[in-house]
């Protein structure tokens, strides 16, 4: 039997996130520059993405590009932008072929203009799909969201359209950019650092979390099982006690 028959295919996360680390150390460890690990983060993209559809997953939402990333060496983030617009118009076919749909979230005023225009020209061509929903953070933070969340209540507020004392959590969450996308599930790291990072930190408040030492380029369909396998493993009681749950 392989890790994927040892799958419950009735307990699977509908949506699992991923913080995608480790590119530049694989790259390093093998005295390679860092573009290098992020070119065959690329494969993995592929490959995560192929099981996820495979298995079943709804959701799932990769950390592609941080807000904060865009503070790397300008030569960096011009080629980590550029890998990624390549890749995903190279992969669109692909995703089409197997029912993927590809959305992205994130503070796209930062993004040079052609990369979002072509990025978005993915999406359309994927839109029809009902399958797998792959969805891209990309130039995004959480506080930069939850930021951009509370402006757009306060104007809401200002303008009348509701009142102080009615927001609630689900106020916060209808306005947040995955307010059409359930909350995650499953969190994944890679890389073995043991943080979120500015990562869906709303969403995630009753993740399961899940942290592994494999880089990024080496995280296969065999780990990506396990770390499902993990999941089912685990009792979800969101507060309550054991009993309450059974």
């Amino acid at each position: 039997m392989t890790l994927i028959d040892n799958i419950d295919k009735s307990r699977l996360p509908i949506h699992v996130a991923i913080i995608m680390d480790g590119n530049g150390r694989w790259a390093k460890a093998r005295n390679m520059e860092r573009s290098a690990g992020h070119v065959e983060g690329v494969n993995t993209v592929r490959t995560v993405t192929e099981i996820a559809s495979e298995i079943g997953i709804k959701y799932l939402t990769l950390y592609t590009f941080s807000t904060e990333n865009w503070n790397r060496p300008k030569e960096e983030v011009d080629a980590l932008m550029h890998l990624i617009v390549v890749a995903i118009e190279r992969e669109t076919p692909d995703l089409i072929k197997n029912n993927v749909r590809l959305t992205m979230i994130g503070d796209f005023k930062l993004m040079p203009q052609e990369a979002y225009d072509r990025l978005c020209k993915c999406i359309d061509d994927t839109s029809h799909c009902t399958g797998l929903t792959l969805c891209l953070a990309l130039s995004y933070s959480s506080r930069w969201e939850i930021t951009e969340t509370c402006r757009k209540i306060a104007q809401m507020a200002t303008n009348g359209e509701l009142k102080p004392e009615d927001i609630n959590a689900d106020t916060i969450s209808n306005n947040l950019c995955t307010s059409n996308i359930p909350d995650p599930d499953l969190l994944i790291r890679t890389g073995g650092e043991m943080r979120i990072s500015n990562f869906l930190l709303w969403q995630i408040a009753y993740s399961e979390i899940y942290v592994t030492d494999i880089y990024w380029p080496d995280f296969n369909k065999e780990n990506f099982c396990q770390a499902i396998i993990e999941y089912q493993s685990r009792e979800r009681r969101y507060g309550k006690t054991s009993e309450q749950v059974k």
